[in-house]
């Protein structure tokens, strides 16, 4: 791995977060996977090494730090599970539409229970007719007086049923199409608010994924996030901070396939000697590693240009999702095929990875739809040159 030139207080983030994952994730992955159980001690031992609130600001009750400090926590839970990175990574999603866009009231209400671990958050958007096109959205809320009624149902929520708060995606004048869409900050256990079954996944088991109903759901005016119409906008730029986060978890999956790959590569003989010492095995791990850390450095680059202060970085995010799920998906392909038999056995932790390796390249924004964002942010910028 290269030198990255992280901080003392970035070392130490991602030190404290890898031996929590080695001493305390790696042990249960197999079985939080197996039982599709939540980890609720984990995330525990999360909120007490002070990991929630890398990102929030000092003022709130966090350790001021950004997008990269997150990024490396994630990235080094995703090696042991992305189940339960996944399950630690979407508060921060469900928490960035606060920080970037809550009232001063909001912030000091919400912010420092996340930042502590108390409380978890989720973020609502999706629903089954509106994934990757948010314009679809058919969440109503109806201003009643000092409320919002909320009527609809989200899907494929994570932390969906376990998290305190939602941020929640909901129309509020279908006149305005994307314009008429707002953004409001739900608690659980709101009179009108419930959750479905829990759903049955490929992959990132221990992750709890559910839908959302909202039902006559009275929320507090004063639980709106910005201005009504700004929902699109809160959506839009909170994913835009946290899809590197979803390339740091394809990262932490790829890197823990290739070390599984090479313990193996080294350990499994043929022909009497390590199968390590064979050309085939060594170009793919070589191929391997190449693009674990092409990946890792495109990740932390564009985490690096936000917290910088950068105005526009839609495409540059959406490159780092895109090339590290990528790599994700190839690099554990490529481990299950070097353990060959054992690669497809659930004895061994490669499958699973391939498994978890997967939904990377979904969420968040398909990375069909990323490319799209992608292709369109450059022909903006070579339309401004002509």
């Amino acid at each position: 791995m290269l030198n990255y030139f992280l901080t003392e207080e970035q070392e130490m983030i991602r030190d404290l977060a890898r031996r929590l994952a080695e001493e305390k994730v790696a042990p249960v992955a197999r079985e939080l996977d197996e039982k599709e159980e939540f980890p609720h001690e984990i995330m525990r031992l999360c909120a007490e090494a002070d990991l929630f609130g890398v990102w929030i600001p000092e003022e709130y009750g966090g350790l001021g730090g950004g997008v990269l400090e997150q990024v490396l926590v994630v990235e080094e839970l995703s090696r042991a599970c992305a189940g339960v990175a996944t399950t630690y990574a979407a508060s921060a999603l469900g928490g960035y539409p606060i920080l970037l866009f809550g009232s001063e009231e909001q912030k000091k209400r919400y912010l420092p229970d996340l930042a502590a671990g108390r409380r978890l958050a989720a973020f609502a958007l999706t629903e089954a007719g509106a994934g990757s096109d948010a314009g679809s959205i058919r969440t109503r809320a109806v201003r009643e007086g000092d409320y919002y009624v909320l009527n609809g149902t989200k899907q494929w929520i994570t932390n969906g049923g376990e998290a305190d708060l939602y941020v929640v995606i909901a129309v509020t004048d279908p006149e305005k199409g994307s314009r008429g869409v707002s953004a409001f900050i739900v608690e659980k256990g709101t009179p009108g608010f419930s959750f479905g079954a829990k759903e049955k996944k490929m992959g990132i088991r221990a992750s709890t994924t559910r839908e959302l109903i909202f039902a006559d759901c009275r929320v507090p005016r004063e639980n709106l996030l910005g201005k009504e119409g700004m929902g699109f906008l809160v959506a839009m730029r909170t994913l835009d901070r946290t899809r590197p986060g979803v390339g740091a978890q394809a990262v932490g999956i790829a890197q823990g396939a290739l070390d599984a790959a090479v313990r193996y590569a080294r350990e499994r003989r043929q022909f009497d000697q390590p199968i390590i010492s064979f050309q085939a095995i060594q170009h793919k791990l070589a191929d391997m590693a190449i693009q674990v850390e092409a990946a890792r450095a495109l990740v932390y680059a564009v985490a690096r240009a936000i917290d910088a202060g950068a105005k526009e970085f839609s495409k540059e995010s959406a490159m780092a999702k895109v090339f590290a799920s990528d790599v994700a998906m190839r690099v554990t392909v490529e481990a299950v095929q070097i353990l060959g038999g054992n690669g497809y056995s659930r004895e061994y932790p490669v499958e699973k990875m391939m498994r978890d390796a997967k939904v990377t390249q979904i969420y968040e924004g398909t990375n069909e739809i990323q490319r799209n964002i992608i292709a369109q942010a450059l022909a903006k910028e070579y339309a401004k040159t002509e």
